[in-house]
């Protein structure tokens, strides 16, 4: 029986719920929303499958992977495709691939308002809401089972995910069912937590009196591939840009405790194919990105992913690289955890959300006048880097 003491020991990529016949085990939140399981000790007949299959360890499955990975730059040749994409559009290029052999393409996209959940496409109407980055980690309840579905009916299918989400289903798919399976992770700083993402879009709407309609959490289109900065549309055609949220995020203190100690951060990557943002692209071609349009990083890891990556080559313009003029951190070793982690995340469970943003993310009395003045403008477009508190 799977047995979470230590909150860093649980990545939630429900491997152990799907694995469960007895439903035995459910993904239930923690104060900041990420998942865990929950044990109903009256199912449970204590098989141990649970912690057999959990692949959040340093022994996780490489065995398919080749002695170093083949490293790559690489941008989609249809540059609509690459501008309303984070970096080159590879995914892009990949996920056609899968979709026109009747295939599913499984990503990240949004449940209610705006809350990240794992989704199915089988149309690239439907695949085109997994583009871009969401920095929030997505819920997976049902989707493990549903990939072994497709599966079995025999359908190729394109997972993308988070590399502890690719080691996890990797783990409970099991080599009898694999050959159909793509697994694409990305170069990931860390996952940051659901109530947090609610919480702040809940904030951003009430200062602005408006609802949010559409979100971007890099938007590239209208500040560049290098620049970090979320925008928000409104209903009534406002937009918002800011970069509160990402300052929070690379801050690390509202990540899910595992990614401090992720066993993933390196080379060595649980998946077929890695793909991210392609740092250090100078090194290769000082041309290749002058536009600041953006280019992608891809790592191909296995035989199986370097057969992927051959069938979509003639929809990308792709750069031979060296790996070591392409590693970044996240490649090298986890994120570390903000000091105060531990703290904000009591402080958050008791005291709320504005009472964390003022301590944690504080700003000038006089930065919160004109931010205030700004939000009430009548512009049809806004760019502010904070938001005032009061």
């Amino acid at each position: 029986m799977i047995n979470v003491v230590n909150s860093a020991d649980c990545c939630g990529c429900t491997a152990c719920a799907s694995i469960c016949a007895h439903n035995a085990i459910t993904m239930q939140p923690d104060s900041l929303g990420f998942l865990y399981p929950f044990i109903e000790q009256s199912k449970c007949i204590h098989c141990g499958l649970c912690e057999k299959i959990c692949s959040f360890n340093k022994d996780y499955d490489i065995s398919q992977n080749l002695h170093y990975p083949q490293a790559y730059g690489a941008r989609h040749k249809d540059m609509k495709e690459v501008e309303t994409s984070r970096s080159g559009a590879v995914f892009i290029a990949l996920s056609d691939w899968v979709l026109q052999q009747g295939g599913a393409v499984y990503g990240a996209g949004y449940a209610d308002h705006f809350r990240v959940v794992h989704k199915r496409a089988i149309t690239k109407e439907l695949r085109n809401e997994f583009k871009g980055s969401k920095y929030v980690q997505s819920d997976l309840s049902g989707v493990f089972n549903q990939v072994k579905q497709d599966l079995k009916s025999g359908k190729i299918v394109l997972f993308s995910g988070t590399p502890c989400q690719t080691a996890g289903l990797n783990s409970y798919i099991g080599n009898q069912l694999r050959g159909n399976l793509y697994l694409m992770d990305i170069v990931c700083h860390g996952v940051p937590s659901p109530y947090i993402w609610r919480d702040f879009l809940n904030f951003i709407e009430k200062k602005n009196g408006d609802i949010v309609t559409s979100v971007d959490f890099r938007d590239k289109q209208r500040f560049g591939w290098k620049d970090h900065r979320e925008s928000y549309k409104f209903s009534k055609g406002n937009t918002v840009s800011l970069t509160l949220y990402t300052e929070l995020f690379y801050k690390n203190i509202i990540s899910r405790p595992s990614c401090s100690i992720c066993y993933y951060a390196n080379t060595k990557r649980p998946s077929d194919i890695t793909i991210g943002d392609f740092w250090g692209w100078e090194k290769t071609d000082p041309k290749i990105n002058k536009d600041d349009k953006g280019i992608s990083l891809i790592l191909v890891n296995t035989s199986k992913g370097g057969q992927l990556f051959e069938a979509v080559k003639d929809d990308l313009y792709v750069l031979p690289a060296k790996l070591e003029d392409c590693i970044q951190p996240n490649l090298m070793r986890p994120t570390p955890a903000h000091l105060n982690s531990s703290q904000f995340r009591i402080d958050y469970s008791q005291k709320g959300w504005e009472y964390v943003m003022k301590k944690y993310h504080p700003v000038s009395s006089f930065t919160q006048r004109l931010i205030g003045k700004i939000i009430k403008s009548l512009l049809s477009f806004k760019t502010i880097n904070m938001i005032k508190w009061e």
